[in-house]
């Protein structure tokens, strides 16, 4: 398929015309294509915000750790990464969903516009209700196995935190990115580049200020016995309302009904990166690791959300569901071709290399804030920059293979491959930093 495309600017005084510039365009390649500088320079100052969000949501974390609530129910931090993960299975998705259908033209008719967003904020709220419930059931059994016990009391409690918590920052953070969407092709902005970061900017802080703010409120009113029960009830009652106005839109019932495997392995693999923090993050050499945490998962998994959202529109503007396009016509590509001769190796290396001054800029906001009790030695450095680039090349290369595999079994990339990626970004980033941690320990003792 080769893609042209014609433009013109006229210019104009008063009412004569008095110039006008022609640009024309032919790719051979079936899309334009963007040079490296433009593709950085969409990812950045997203991708920057993200980080400040990020960064701020290490420095909450730093203190409400030490909150009462999270001292006495620690399944709170076996809960954290799963739901702040939601920003990943759900506005993330969202965000990549509405990026397709503008980029494809579906969003340029105001009727159908508006229809879309009502259903798919419908949606979230269906997935946030149901996700809440069963991101608190696994952190209850992971915890449970670890102590021996659970507590109904406290079972209930953080049922409630954690239902409500998903519910509100669904709503305000869908609404945020129908908005950001719309203007981005309004101002003719890809949004695949812009989205999922400015998700992330504003989804880690949110949702992890909720569930520290509605925790501690829960747990202050413990002794109210029907409170948490009423509440549960109370969104489980409204999610037959959400699933209707959801059903509205015909592409919307397919992932009402299938849509569910994705966000559930999502979030059991973000469980278990919560249970590597639940023991890590009480231990002397671990000390300090809490406010790093949200910032080399959600860099990570922001990049790859790009990624993916790019190859998933690329695939539904020139590929047919269960057929590969020419130029991605292998099921296993070789991880240095995706970086190197790949169709989207470009934007590949481009997410890779803003991954080094991203966190480099993170680390030093972290450490003019005085968030943690970690000292920036060099050794520290050297190592966090070497788990971080891992972490981001594994899933830059896992972005483009899950998108191939679920394009050749005809399912949308757009509502399946950012919650399986920016889980794995979780279990990466917190596993590799546990480990960071403990070399610098291994090195320079206590420091």
């Amino acid at each position: 398929m080769v893609f042209t495309q014609l433009e013109f600017e006229l210019y104009f005084y008063g009412k004569k015309l008095r110039g006008f510039k022609c640009k024309f365009t032919r790719s051979e390649s079936g899309f334009i294509p963007e040079t490296s500088w433009a593709i950085a320079f969409h990812v950045f100052v997203p991708l920057f915000l993200a980080g400040l969000g990020m960064a701020a949501a290490g420095l909450v974390m730093d203190v409400v750790q030490h909150w009462d609530v999270f001292q006495t129910i620690t399944e709170f931090f076996i809960l954290v990464p799963a739901l702040v993960g939601l920003k990943g299975n759900l506005e993330m998705t969202l965000a990549s969903r509405l990026s397709t259908a503008a980029n494809t033209g579906q969003m340029d008719d105001a009727q159908k516009k508006w229809k879309m967003a009502t259903c798919n904020l419908a949606l979230i709220q269906v997935q946030a209700t149901v996700m809440g419930f069963l991101a608190a059931l696994v952190a209850l059994a992971m915890g449970g196995i670890s102590k021996s016990y659970v507590d109904p009391r406290e079972a209930l409690l953080l049922c409630a935190s954690s239902v409500t918590t998903a519910f509100i920052a669904a709503f305000c953070l869908g609404l945020v990115m129908i908005g950001i969407i719309i203007g981005a092709r309004k101002f003719r902005i890809n949004p695949d580049n812009v989205a999922t970061p400015i998700a992330a900017c504003l989804g880690d802080l949110i949702t992890l200020s909720l569930l520290a703010g509605i925790g501690s409120i829960f747990f202050k009113y413990r002794d109210v016995k029907y409170l948490a029960p009423l509440i549960c009830t109370a969104f489980i009652l409204m999610i037959p309302l959400w699933a209707a106005i959801a059903k509205q839109s015909p592409s919307l019932v397919e992932v009402l009904k299938c849509g569910w495997q994705p966000i559930i392995a999502a979030m059991s693999i973000s469980s278990i990166g919560g249970l590597i923090l639940d023991k890590t993050v009480t231990a002397a050499h671990f000390e300090g690791m809490a406010v790093f945490t949200p910032v080399i998962n959600g860099v990570g998994g922001n990049l790859a959300a790009i990624q993916a959202s790019r190859i998933s529109t690329f695939l539904h503007c020139f590929g047919t569901p269960g057929v590969l396009p020419k130029e991605m016509r292998q099921n296993w590509p070789d991880p240095c071709a995706v970086f190197a001769s790949e169709v989207h190796s470009k934007s590949a290396r481009v997410l890779f290399s803003l991954a080094i001054p991203g966190h480099l800029m993170f680390l030093y906001i972290i450490h003019l804030l005085r968030g943690g009790h970690t000292s920036l030695t060099v050794t520290f450095v050297m190592f966090y920059l070497a788990a971080a680039l891992l972490q981001v090349g594994i899933l830059l290369y896992m972005a483009d293979l899950i998108v191939r595999l679920l394009w050749r079994q005809e399912l949308d990339p757009d509502n399946c491959s950012i919650p399986y990626l920016t889980a794995l970004g979780d279990l990466l980033g917190t596993g590799f930093l546990a480990i960071c941690f403990h070399l610098v320990w291994l090195i320079h003792g206590t420091d």
